[in-house]
């Protein structure tokens, strides 16, 4: 099982992921924290020295190396979905839940944040307003379930999730 959490910067992927290994006793990994950890450096660095290309180059090969692992939850990127190659392999080999949020919520969890490049020292609203509008229907391309994140608790949201995952699991045996 390879289960990949998608959406926008704020929806909770990381967050609710842990509940959600937690649940399916599987490994969680953070997918911007194993891009750290295998470069050497932190995002905002590897976007200041190699741009965000060079970024979403190390995210393509992190996506396909845990497309290939077995009893994973990833929390990924909210650009993640960018590329049509992340989004053809993780919907080839993974589960992909949609974590959706309103603006306004995304706002109030990303404001003052400054570990997210194309967010820090702005104002969050109106990238996020155009990154919901760009990146919504590429979400909802890739997603197997989606989920609103927006309300409730993230141990809550996660067993909800996994509800939802064993419904798709029943109706894909069938």
């Amino acid at each position: 099982m390879r289960v990949f959490l998608v959406g926008p910067p704020g929806s909770g992927k990381s967050t609710v992921g842990k509940f959600v290994a937690a649940h399916l006793n599987a490994q969680f990994f953070d997918l911007d924290e194993v891009i750290e950890e295998r470069a050497g450096a932190d995002i905002p660095w590897i976007f200041d020295v190699e741009g965000e290309s060079g970024f979403r180059d190390r995210e393509e090969a992190v996506v396909s190396d845990f497309c290939a692992q077995e009893n994973v939850v990833v929390a990924t990127g909210g650009g993640v979905i960018i590329r049509d190659k992340n989004r053809a392999t993780m919907k080839a080999h993974c589960t992909v839940v949609y974590l959706s949020a309103t603006l306004d919520t995304l706002v109030a969890r990303t404001a003052g944040k400054d570990k997210r490049p194309l967010l820090a020292g702005k104002d969050p609203r109106p990238i996020l307003a155009q990154m919901l509008e760009v990146r919504g229907p590429l979400y909802e391309e890739v997603a197997d379930v989606t989920v609103v994140s927006t309300g409730g608790s993230a141990k809550k949201l996660a067993a909800v999730i996994v509800d939802k995952l064993a419904q798709l699991a029943e109706t894909r045996d069938d």
